[in-house]
């Protein structure tokens, strides 16, 4: 969503931008933190992200939505950073894959997957993560995915084939995708393990 942006037809300060190109002001709210930018109108959220934050978890691989490398989460849900317009991301709340982690604590995903050595090279693996959050989220809200076989049951059995299906939109170059989903099953058993204690204090 966008609001409140002022289109400009020439940069505000020389260098910026080339000259002539539309350019607007947009506050980010990134991981967190608000982020005023002025911004040629055609910068896309990824590179928003890498090159005037740097904020270079979030990788560039296709630049085509295809591999998922740039995933991050736009108010809560997984997004392919390189396929959104930094304007469009106006009044949401963006996080990355820095913003997972509460200070030294990795987030539980990011620690399920250094536990079962699932970071392979690590180049697509920010994007495999923050794709297992949104994803986790979105089973635990009982949205079905292509391979849910009964879905007026509102509970989602998060078995092999389930993962597999909702994380096949981030490719690894690297081919090693074993140790993800045994990660992926054990980021859901401690959030729900966390859950369970949380309701029982």
């Amino acid at each position: 969503m966008v609001s409140q942006v002022s289109v400009e037809t020439s940069p505000p300060s020389a260098g910026a931008n080339p000259p002539g190109v539309p350019t607007t002001t947009i506050t980010l709210d990134v991981n967190g933190s608000p982020h005023r930018l002025e911004v040629d109108n055609r910068t896309s959220l990824l590179d928003a992200l890498r090159e005037r934050l740097d904020l270079t978890g979030s990788k560039k691989g296709c630049d085509h939505g295809q591999c998922g490398a740039c995933t991050v989460l736009v108010d809560g849900r997984r997004t392919n950073s390189c396929l959104v317009l930094a304007v469009s991301a106006e009044g949401s709340d963006v996080t990355t894959v820095e913003g997972l982690a509460d200070g030294d604590a990795l987030h539980p995903v990011q620690q399920a997957f250094l536990d079962r050595d699932a970071y392979q090279c690590g180049y697509c693996t920010p994007g495999q993560i923050c794709s297992t959050v949104g994803m986790l989220e979105e089973a635990r809200a009982g949205m079905p995915s292509h391979v849910t076989t009964d879905i007026t049951n509102g509970e989602i059995d998060l078995d092999d084939e389930e993962v597999r299906e909702r994380l096949s939109g981030n490719l690894c170059r690297c081919g090693a995708y074993m140790n993800i989903v045994p990660a992926v099953h054990d980021a859901a058993c401690a959030h729900d393990a966390d859950a369970t204690d949380g309701a029982t204090r």
